[in-house]
Formats: C-alpha cells, sequence, structure tokens
C-alpha cells in the first residue's frame, strides 16, 4: 500500500509541475526570474505534429517552453530537415529572448528502436541549431524521468507511434515503439469525413468537436491499447502511465483503459511530459 501512496504523490508533484509549465509556454515570461550565470537544461522534442522546446533548471524544475506545430517529422523520423532547423531556431531566439540568457546545450530524444541513425538526425537538427547536443534519449524513458517512474509503464502517444516503455525497481526492463500515433487518428478522420489531412486535424484539434469526432476515431485508440497490451513480451507493470499530445481526448483514457483491461492514468498536459522529461538528461 505505501509503493501505491508514493506513485500517486509522483503523480500529484508531476500535475503541479506541469500545471505551472503549461501557462508559461509560447508566453513572454518565465516561471521564475534567472539567477545570474544560472546552469540550465534545454530538452527538444522533434514531434510528428510539432516540436517542443523546454528549458529547466540545474534541479529540474521547468522554467520556459516553447512550440510551432510542423509537418517536419514523420512517424518519428525526420522528414524536412530544414523544416525543423529553421523552426528550432526560432523557438531558441524566443526563449532566449524572454530568459534573457544565450541556451548552449540540449538534449533531444527519439521513438524506441528507431536506431542510430534516427538519433543521429536528430542531434545534427539541435546542432543546426546552434546548440550542444549532449544526448539524445528514447522518448517513453525520457516521460518516465520526469514523472520519477520507479516501477510501472509509460505508453507514449505520438503523432507517428505509439512507444511503450517498462521498468521494474528503477530498471528499464523493455522499450518498444509501433507505428500507430495521433496522425493515424487523423487519416481515419480525414478517410470518414472525405477531407485533406491538414483540415482533419485542425477538426481533430477542436474540443468543440470532440463529441462527434471520437467515435471515428475510437478505433484507433483501441488498436494503442492492444498494442500496449500484445508488443511486450514481459508483464505490464502498473501503473499504466499515458502521456502525448494526441490522447487529449475526454473518453482517451476510459477506451484505452477498458481494451488493456486495466486502469490508466492520464497526467495534465500530457503533451508536456515527454519534452520535459527529455531536458532533465541534458546535463555533463
Amino acid at each position: 500500500m505505501q509503493t501505491r501512496t508514493k506513485r500517486f504523490t509522483n503523480l500529484k508533484a508531476a500535475n503541479e509541475q506541469l500545471q505551472k509549465f503549461a501557462k508559461v509556454v509560447n508566453s513572454d515570461h518565465a516561471i521564475r526570474k534567472l539567477h545570474k550565470n544560472e546552469s540550465l537544461r534545454v530538452g527538444i522534442d522533434l514531434g510528428t505534429s510539432s516540436i517542443v522546446l523546454t528549458v529547466l533548471d540545474h534541479d529540474n524544475q521547468p522554467l520556459y517552453g516553447a512550440f510551432e506545430y510542423d509537418h517536419a517529422v514523420r512517424d518519428g523520423i525526420v522528414v524536412n530537415y530544414m523544416e525543423s532547423v529553421q523552426i528550432l531556431k526560432r523557438l531558441k531566439q524566443k526563449a532566449e529572448k524572454v530568459l534573457g540568457i544565450e541556451l548552449t546545450t540540449a538534449c533531444g530524444a527519439i521513438p524506441p528502436g528507431t536506431g542510430e541513425s534516427s538519433a543521429k538526425i536528430v542531434s545534427n537538427v539541435i546542432e543546426a541549431a546552434e546548440f550542444v547536443c549532449r544526448n539524445v534519449v528514447d522518448e517513453p524513458t525520457a516521460a518516465a524521468q520526469f514523472l520519477h517512474l520507479e516501477t510501472g509503464t509509460v505508453v507514449d502517444i505520438g503523432g507517428g507511434t505509439t512507444g511503450i516503455s517498462v521498468f521494474k525497481n528503477g530498471k528499464l526492463t523493455e522499450v518498444v515503439d509501433e507505428p500507430t500515433g495521433g496522425f493515424h487518428m487523423t487519416l481515419v478522420l480525414a478517410g470518414n469525413q472525405h477531407i485533406k489531412s491538414d483540415e482533419a486535424e485542425l477538426l481533430k484539434r477542436d474540443p468543440k468537436k470532440e463529441q462527434n469526432i471520437f467515435p471515428i476515431i475510437r478505433p484507433v485508440v483501441e488498436k494503442m491499447a492492444t498494442i500496449t497490451k500484445t508488443a511486450t513480451s514481459k508483464t505490464i507493470e502498473q501503473p499504466v502511465v499515458v502521456v502525448g499530445g494526441a490522447i487529449n481526448f475526454k473518453d482517451f483514457i476510459p477506451t484505452f483503459s477498458k481494451t488493456l483491461g486495466m486502469p490508466v492514468h492520464k497526467p495534465s498536459f500530457p503533451q508536456f511530459v515527454t519534452p520535459l522529461g527529455i531536458g532533465m538528461y541534458d546535463h555533463e
């Protein structure tokens, strides 16, 4: 019972950080003023639907964040190098203006199992945007780092993939990635409504249309849960925490949980969990 309490305390603490962080994303101010010569950490998430930059202090407390929607990445792989670099440079400049300090180092991330070549491309994008890239980690592991999850399963629903990391007693026991994500919801919606994918993406993001949209994309959510249940060779450790911008639907968690056959937890602002976790690896 003690372990269960600790797990939920961790999610509560994470939610408090996420709520503070969400208020300053793309704003003109940080969570607090910086001290002189303060050491900062930067996380960069090159996602299928957006590129996110997060800034943390040396105690891993979030300070500021910025993002832009993009078409530069597909299924976790950078497909438009120059667009990625240009967006990242803009985000860097925006953060530096708000913080009043130059950002020099950063950490990136890739979906698990996408290989060294994918990590190298992410590193190259970061370096081309005038950072020193200190590390490239896998996305669900970064999410678990932010959540301080010792034992449990993190399911990171990205734009193009579903990444699953299983942890036991602080050790990563399995990590897998399957090609189904938020973009597949968009494709199903586009086909159903006979519209272009860009229009479907905007429709998917409109909270007012959620009641009509979710029944159309429900099968994709059920597939993601089935992937989580069947893709891992080891037992799924509880708690199961699902993160990623694609899960911001009221009925996502109940649907996912029912198909998975066990309780599932969603942090506040799940789209920022992985980017903040990535930043925690930006150190020597």
